[in-house]
């Protein structure tokens, strides 16, 4: 009996405990996404700003502000920095993919078949994928012939492994309608998509950016053949990273597309077009 009530004793410590540190987790984790959407507002706001030398440049350069006892790290990116799946040309796709560590030829095949996924005929391109293809390699489905509604849908192109998807999503968008990214907006990603420029000179101009302020009297960085580093107005569409950390270490990150100016209706400051929960650890 003694034995007994000792692991019952013993069990009931153990369930106590795991209880207590599932409890304090929770607790963490709210605290943190609480802080994180705080991040998001903020962001809005300072978007929002009239005066330039106040309002945050949406350019991927980090900014840093507090919610209580949480740090928040935030960074905002212009859409019309991003590829656009919808409206870019197949050369920019491959220049993405060998960018991404891809060779030439996977690259090109996977461009093609963003083309002839998004196309509304079913003509296949040289070395694209329409529904005979799929259907050959036992997919349950074909090319969708249609726009893409959102970035994540890249993942059913023919070619596309999740693994890739991750390491080109900070790069598209469905949202800014451009065929040409722009360079003051575009992150190291896109950058490097682009001809011409390989990673140092990629570097060199994200360097370039982040280390320009408004207000300050100097000109604006840009590239000899003219071409602006930095724009201090957005086009009103963005990307938002919100990571809130607690003292303890627990974190949350928010991602988030937005577009500045709600509807009349609901009388909101912004529309969400996207909202990803990041890991909360």
């Amino acid at each position: 009996m003694l034995a007994l009530l000792t692991l019952l004793l013993g069990s009931f410590a153990l369930i106590s405990r795991t209880e207590a540190l599932q409890a304090r987790h929770l607790l963490d984790t709210t605290q943190a996404r609480y802080a994180a959407e705080a991040g998001i507002n903020q962001a809005a706001w300072a978007l929002s700003l009239p005066d330039p030398t106040l309002r945050w440049i949406p350019d991927g350069r980090p900014y840093a502000t507090r919610f209580g006892d949480a740090e928040i790290e935030i960074r905002v990116t212009d859409e019309s920095g991003l590829i656009d799946l919808n409206a870019a040309e197949a050369q920019t796709f491959t220049n993405l993919f060998v960018g991404a560590g891809l060779d030439t030829m996977q690259a090109t095949a996977i461009a093609e078949a963003i083309i002839d996924w998004r196309d509304g005929d079913d003509l296949r391109m040289p070395n694209g994928a329409e529904d005979s293809d799929y259907a050959a390699e036992g997919f349950a489905y074909g090319a969708k012939d249609a726009p893409f509604d959102i970035p994540a849908e890249l993942q059913q192109v023919m070619g596309v492994s999740y693994e890739l998807y991750q390491r080109v999503a900070p790069a598209l968008t469905v949202y800014s309608g451009q065929a040409v990214p722009n360079l003051a907006f575009a992150p190291i990603e896109v950058i490097r998509s682009m001809a011409n420029i390989n990673q140092e000179v990629a570097d060199t101009i994200l360097q370039l950016r982040y280390a320009w302020r408004p207000g300050l009297g100097t000109p604006s960085p840009a590239l000899p053949d003219g071409t602006p580093l930095v724009a201090e107005g957005g086009t009103g569409t963005y990307s938002i990273e919100s990571r809130a950390t607690l003292p303890n270490g627990a974190w949350t990150e928010l991602r988030v597309t937005l577009r500045l100016g709600g509807s009349g209706i609901s009388g909101r400051a912004f529309s969400v077009l996207r909202w990803q929960d990041g890991t909360a650890l």
